[in-house]
């Protein structure tokens, strides 16, 4: 869901020589579903868990709605080009989709099943995106620092230029009104997409590697490379709670708020899916996707998380697995 394939690989690499001798809790998945046969380059599930994209190789992109045998779409992301997808976003409406690799991004139509248009980035790589609903709004975090809000109806586009290194991760709000966005430079920025105006400055010690907005516009969610992983009150700036854990590291490749508002659903590098409270930072929660088949170590990351209802989560990992969970309730 919002995660730049570069740093990506460098999770892979972590994971594969740095914490591959650590144990994972046994997890059996309520279901699971094949995505992508030979595993999977990124993916996201929208807010409500009605849908799922999986990028995986052979230039593919493929529209599932969990739990059906075949997918709805067949997407390629630059026709006949060879190019490899290294980030995805569903708006919270569902309604479109935006797909990126280094150099360009596509925005596609849920409804339609069709791409709206594609667009070439000249100027610095892509490392993430996200789109708002209807595609009214597409955010694109670049290699040099930059963050661009482009509107594709009316061909609109501002820059915002807060950030002085790369960008590792951006979020749009439903409405597209306003922005957050994550940095090697230590800080992440909520701002407007109207005025480019700063409008709170969440700091890190150091680089952050993810942002999350809550849909309803409660919370954001800020985490860097190290061990701050910051819950955020969106309307003051203020900080609500800190995610509680002893590891000295711990790094998250998506997240999201439950439509609640009390849980944050994490992904990891780790094969792990994190539940958290949002008041506490307290886990309360945690399950193992499946690794890919026949990989030495066993391993796999977690590209994308979502809800389903009130008691189940769904994830879809680099394993091409897409794999119900259940909740235990307290």
């Amino acid at each position: 869901m919002r995660f730049s394939l570069l740093l990506r690989v460098l999770l892979i690499n972590t994971l594969l020589f740095g914490v591959a001798g650590c144990s994972v809790p046994q997890s059996e998945p309520l279901q699971r579903w094949e995505h992508a046969e030979d595993g999977a380059y990124a993916a996201d599930i929208s807010p409500s868990g009605k849908v799922a994209v999986v990028a995986g190789g052979n230039n593919s992109i493929k529209v599932w709605r969990p739990g059906e045998s075949e997918p709805i779409y067949h997407w390629s992301h630059q026709g006949e080009e060879a190019s490899l997808v290294g980030t995805v976003h569903i708006a919270a409406d569902d309604s479109a989709v935006v797909t990126a690799d280094r150099d360009a991004f596509a925005l596609w139509s849920v409804e339609k099943g069709e791409p709206v248009g594609f667009w070439r980035i000249d100027e610095s790589s892509i490392r993430a995106v996200a789109v708002a609903n209807q595609g009214q709004g597409v955010l694109v975090g670049r290699g040099n620092g930059n963050v661009m809000y482009f509107e594709p109806q009316t061909g609109r586009r501002l820059e915002f230029f807060g950030h002085q290194e790369k960008v590792n991760s951006v979020d749009i709000s439903p409405n597209g009104k306003y922005a957050l966005s994550g940095s090697n430079d230590y800080v992440a920025y909520l701002w407007s997409t109207e005025t480019g105006q700063i409008v709170h400055t969440f700091t890190h010690p150091s680089r952050v590697t993810l942002v999350a907005l809550d849909d309803k516009g409660r919370y954001a969610f800020t985490a860097d490379s190290q061990q701050k992983s910051q819950i955020w009150d969106l309307q003051t700036g203020a900080p609500v709670s800190n995610l509680q854990y002893i590891a000295r590291q711990k790094i998250f490749t998506d997240a999201v708020f439950s439509e609640d508002g009390k849980y944050l659903l994490t992904g990891a590098p780790s094969r792990r899916i994190y539940l958290w409270d949002v008041k506490t930072g307290e886990q309360i929660g945690e399950w193992a996707v499946a690794p890919k088949d026949k990989a030495s170590p066993p391993s796999a990351l977690v590209y994308a998380v979502g809800f389903v209802g009130k008691h189940k989560v769904l994830s879809e990992s680099s394993s091409g697995l897409a794999e119900l969970w259940k909740i235990n309730d307290e």
